[in-house]
């Protein structure tokens, strides 16, 4: 948890329960249990009144990003995420950079009593922290960004003694009210058919051939998916928009 900066590859795969079970012990068997194995992911969202990033996301154009929240449970930080993606580049890469914060200081910041520069100057530990903050204050001020949607899931992450790392997220939920990093009985369902888990591959070059090889035997083939665009989804359906 403690990276700031990131820069690979991610492929996320829609699969079942029963495709898991069969890669999992390939998997254990070539990899370790991540130092956070199991841990629950809260993450708010933040978009225009309009859904702008969203929609970005959705439409697949050249060039995305988002601002996000994440906070795990049983854990008192908040991370400030900013995500960039661009099409067509080098297997089109992921760029994450991210600043921590408190809880306390989340609420701060989601009712501009401060700002992100002001919040990370409490914890600076390195030059990139003021930096990203600063990037987050532009977007929130200058987009008029706002916390939109929460997701949450169980996740567990395997790590490989190269630069792979392998997450499968479960019992996904949203909501769109009352956004905090609890789980709530409002939540709702995400996935409702047997694809219902999201492994995600992220490597700093291309992936090992015993992993290729099993997805190819059990056609797990990657797809363009977004957490938030399918919880937006869902969420003009159950409001007829």
């Amino acid at each position: 948890m403690d990276n700031k900066v990131f820069d690979r590859i991610e492929k996320k795969y829609l699969i079942s329960d029963s495709q898991k079970k069969k890669i999992l012990p390939l998997i254990k068997k070539h990899m370790k249990r991540d130092n956070y194995f199991k841990s629950e992911v809260f993450n708010i969202y933040f978009d225009t009144d309009n859904f702008d990033l969203i929609n970005q996301s959705i439409d697949w154009t050249a060039f995305k990003y988002k601002l996000r929240a994440r906070s795990y449970g049983g854990y008192d930080r908040v991370f400030l995420e900013i995500k960039t993606k661009i099409r067509g580049k080098d297997n089109n890469p992921g760029f994450k950079r991210r600043v921590m914060i408190t809880h306390e200081d989340f609420n701060e910041l989601v009712k501009h009593n401060k700002s992100m520069v002001e919040l990370a100057a409490r914890s600076i530990e390195t030059k990139d922290d003021l930096q990203i903050a600063k990037e987050v204050d532009y977007l929130i001020q200058n987009l008029n960004l706002k916390p939109k949607i929460m997701v949450s899931y169980n996740r567990q992450s395997y790590k490989g003694d190269d630069d792979l790392r392998i997450t499968f997220d479960e019992n996904l939920m949203y909501r769109d009210m009352n956004l905090n990093f609890k789980k709530e009985i409002r939540d709702k369902i995400y996935f409702k058919d047997s694809q219902n888990i999201i492994m995600e591959l992220k490597a700093q070059g291309s992936f090992p051939l015993w992993l290729v090889k099993k997805m190819s035997e059990l056609k797990i083939y990657p797809q363009r998916f977004s957490k938030v665009g399918k919880a937006y989804e869902l969420i003009r359906k159950e409001n007829n928009v």
